[in-house]
């Protein structure tokens, strides 16, 4: 066994300000004492309410770079399109349509420790991701006066870092949401989702997005267009069950009872779980 030597004792260093005089010590004393509380009001006056770096610091553009958001690492099976762009943020990560400038879905990866840790103050501060090209993303203005909400796909309520809490107020994690479904059924459906986690005894991935129709509407100058329906699947890796909330995008829906992972794949044409087998 390797044993620590003794070290020597650090000889004492003496503060030269102690061999001042008396009047120059407190004149000394009193200047630091000012600075300190001058620059302690200073840092408490600019003190972000989030870590406002998350807005513009550089982030993987691959699943590659985040494949712990995805179940077996493996993201949804989904042919390839012209304007589909790979994102990754601290506690999702999102695949965008430079189509319909929306994602088209957020995966996220939760267990009890995550939730527990998602008490961060809400952030206020939406913005656009400046790694989306400027003719493929929704932009603030798009949202103003179109009627409807800026709708979290990865929900604030989920982030457990002051980053994470930043990061999911991007628009790329925004779809155009019936104000009053996303504060109300939607809503519920989010908090229960957390309550579940909460009680698995590991990882739960779900994967929520969009759904499209031919006929649906666009906000904006940009044309941001707007889902027939939403969805949020949820698939606990330890027992490997599954099971999907199906929503319309509109006023008066309740919740109701989820269907089967194997409905949503009819429903949308999707292999959310590649190589997993998951139970109904």
């Amino acid at each position: 066994m390797l044993q620590s030597a003794a070290l020597p004792s650090p000889p004492i260093a003496v503060n030269p300000i102690f061999s001042w005089p008396r009047r120059w010590r407190l004149a000394a004393a009193l200047v630091v004492s000012l600075a300190g509380a001058g620059l302690s009001s200073l840092s408490l006056a600019r003190a972000p309410q989030f870590d406002s770096s998350a807005l513009g610091a550089p982030h993987p553009a691959s699943f590659a770079q985040c494949p712990q958001f995805f179940a077996n690492g493996k993201p949804p099976a989904i042919t390839r399109q012209p304007q589909l762009r790979e994102l990754c943020y601290e506690a999702f990560a999102v695949l965008h349509s430079g189509a319909s400038k929306t994602p088209l879905y957020v995966a996220q990866r939760l267990n009890r420790q995550s939730i527990e840790d998602a008490d961060e103050k809400r952030a206020k501060k939406f913005f656009a991701d400046a790694r989306l090209p400027s003719g493929e993303r929704a932009e603030l203005d798009d949202y103003k006066h179109s009627g409807y909400s800026r709708g979290h796909m990865a929900p604030a309520g989920d982030m457990p870092t002051p980053t994470a809490m930043a990061q999911s107020f991007s628009l790329a994690n925004m779809v155009p949401q019936n104000a009053q479904h996303n504060g109300g059924a939607w809503s519920k459906i989010e908090q229960d989702t957390r309550r579940y986690v909460r009680r698995a005894a590991g990882d739960v991935y779900v994967i929520t997005g969009p759904v499209f129709t031919d006929n649906g509407s666009r906000i904006g100058a940009n044309g941001v267009k707007v889902p027939t329906y939403l969805y949020k699947l949820v698939y606990d890796a330890t027992t490997q069950r599954a099971w999907a909330h199906w929503q319309e995008n509109r006023e008066g829906q309740m919740v109701g009872r989820p269907i089967s992972y194997a409905e949503l794949v009819k429903r949308t044409g999707v292999e959310f779980l590649p190589k997993v087998s998951p139970q109904h």
